[in-house]
């Protein structure tokens, strides 16, 4: 089992709102997940981005690979280097 640390689409049309999720590769974005451990607004200004640290590092220590955009938020907020 692939799990991954991704993006999950929750905001209407053109006004988009992600959590980030840690799921298993095989199911769909907006699909089933295992757990939530964050959110990700791209609109704000600043753009917002809430993470719980622990749970993030938590789960890369477990094997979880995070996806390119969800790699590049956590180097931003000091998760991983």
């Amino acid at each position: 089992m692939a799990v991954k640390i991704r993006l999950k689409r929750i905001g209407a049309k053109k006004n988009p709102y992600y959590r980030v999720v840690v799921a298993d590769s095989r199911f769909p974005r907006d699909g089933r997940f295992i757990e939530e451990i964050g959110t990700y607004n791209p609109l704000a200004n600043p753009v917002e981005f809430k993470i719980d640290n622990e749970k993030a590092e938590k789960w890369i220590k477990n094997g979880a690979q995070p996806t390119d955009t969800v790699k590049s938020l956590l180097k931003k907020s000091g998760v991983i280097q």
